[in-house]
């Protein structure tokens, strides 16, 4: 899992996010558009490399890189969450229903307020947050086989040669140190 050619440990970062009331929806191709525009949008002003990432229907992962001394990830993260849902309900996506206080606050119904997020410590943390993005669609039964989800970094990494296409097609290397990114 080496081979990161400029990475600085402290700005890189594993995320989680949710859909609010865990709502099915992200894999569908309209949120996936959305997704791809609202991220491609926000980095071209906010730059930052995707590392790894995962679409899975009611949450996301994602690890990313941001540039040296930039550590503004909770903007960027406003940024795609705001383009998406505004890409997501123009594109006839539906939102869920809104409580009082979030119709005061402007918040829409898609995604949850919140996020996850763990700062990678070292290579080897690394490597276990790249891991836990690719085998996820494993330990949530969507798929056996890794390879078997689409919406996945995973095969951009088979393709460098960093996995072989037949990683993570069990859960036996998985445990308990990822209990609380989900």
């Amino acid at each position: 899992m080496s081979n990161y050619r400029r990475l600085r440990f402290g700005q890189v970062y594993f995320f989680t996010l949710v859909t609010y009331l865990r709502r099915p929806f992200l894999t569908t191709a309209t949120a996936r558009s959305a997704l791809r525009d609202a991220i491609r949008s926000v980095r071209r002003d906010r730059p930052f490399d995707v590392l790894a990432i995962v679409l899975l229907p009611d949450h996301m992962h994602a690890v990313l890189e941001l540039p040296r001394g930039d550590t503004d990830y909770s903007t960027r993260w406003r940024l795609i969450k705001t383009g998406f849902t505004r890409r997501w309900l123009d594109g006839s996506g539906r939102e869920a229903f809104r409580s009082a206080s979030q119709v005061r606050r402007g918040e829409r119904g898609v995604w949850q307020r919140r996020f996850f997020e763990h700062t990678c410590r070292d290579e080897q943390d690394l490597a276990r947050c790249i891991e836990y993005v690719h085998i996820n669609p494993v330990k949530h039964g969507l798929v056996e086989r890794v390879r078997d989800w689409p919406w996945s970094s995973f095969h951009r990494y088979v393709r460098l040669g960093r996995y072989p296409a037949d990683w993570g097609s069990s859960l036996e290397w998985y445990g308990d140190e990822f209990a609380g990114y989900e």
